[in-house]
């Protein structure tokens, strides 16, 4: 019953999101909310996420692993692109799309929400990962192989958010202490980001149609992302990887995220079936909450994690 609640607990602010753009239509737009988020509360929740406990070594374990592992799912995608597709845009999507997870503005609320502001820090490294594979391989996959790696760097290099990461990174690593006021500020922004995100989470899932559903992309994505990775992702976290059993917890359930909204952007840029892909965005995202529960099950059931 706790997950439930914890689930419904952040989806609600989906659903506002989804109302609000449903009745006031064009009086409200998600791009200027993002311009917003992006540009000034992620850097101010990254600062303050990276900076809520001391980092050492171990705990850069884990954004390595998140990598490490999203690389495996994409090579999973990757044979299923090859296999049963033969449109290069489509293979394209199968390749990377199954990687790319919401692991900001859902994956960082919704451990909140299951794990405690333990996890922040967990997510908030993650998080800094996840925006790296997007501006890269991503950009990569999304324009067919044939973007400029140089530019992909220099877009990450423009994003706010990495430099607040580093910055964070840089004073916990010197041992500064941020002030409790400043500090404290800082949540304000952080927890002011979480709700914004989720409320422009809802208003582009309104813009979604149902009947612009690639079919076959939808089930080989589904088949990747909600059965074949996870399988291969929890064996590989709890029993070859040297890590406790709630971080392996952690990882998983951003691991099975579903499909970040940054994948419509860069799809939209390149000319990657946009359309498709905030298609796969809206149905990954309205199964997931019958399936984490299911993942919640066994985590419980197999005394793996207490949620």
């Amino acid at each position: 019953m706790n997950i439930v609640v914890a689930i419904l607990s952040i989806y609600v602010f989906i659903l506002f999101g989804f109302i609000a753009k449903k009745i006031f239509k064009e009086q409200i737009q998600e791009r200027g909310m993002s311009i917003i988020t992006v540009y000034f509360l992620h850097p101010i929740f990254s600062f303050w996420g990276l900076s809520t406990r001391p980092i050492t070594l171990s705990l850069l374990q884990v954004p390595f692993y998140y990598v490490l592992i999203s690389c495996v799912t994409i090579a999973l995608g990757y044979i299923f692109a090859r296999l049963f597709f033969t449109d290069d845009k489509e293979k394209a999507i199968m390749s990377i799309a199954v990687a790319l997870g919401n692991t900001g503005n859902l994956g960082i609320p919704l451990g909140i929400a299951l794990f405690g502001e333990e996890s922040i820090i967990y997510t908030s490294l993650i998080s800094v990962a996840n925006t790296f594979m997007t501006y890269t391989l991503g950009v990569f996959f999304y324009s067919g192989g044939t973007s400029n790696l140089k530019a992909s760097l220099l877009n990450i290099i423009k994003l706010p958010v990495i430099w607040a990461s580093f910055i964070a990174l840089a004073l916990n690593f010197a041992h500064v202490q941020i002030p409790p006021t400043i500090f404290k500020s800082l949540e304000m922004g952080a927890y002011c980001m979480i709700v914004l995100q989720l409320i422009v989470f809802g208003m582009y899932l309104c813009e979604v149609k149902i009947k612009t559903l690639n079919y076959k992309l939808l089930l080989h994505v589904n088949l990747v992302k909600f059965i074949f990775a996870p399988l291969l992702s929890a064996w590989i976290l709890f029993y070859l990887l040297p890590i406790e059993p709630l971080v392996a917890a952690i990882l998983l359930i951003q691991l099975i995220m579903p499909l970040a909204l940054n994948n419509i952007n860069v799809a939209a840029i390149y000319g990657c079936k946009p359309v498709d892909v905030a298609s796969l965005v809206f149905f990954t995202s309205f199964i997931f909450i019958p399936y984490l529960m299911f993942i919640s099950y066994l985590l419980n059931y197999f005394h793996i994690v207490s949620l």
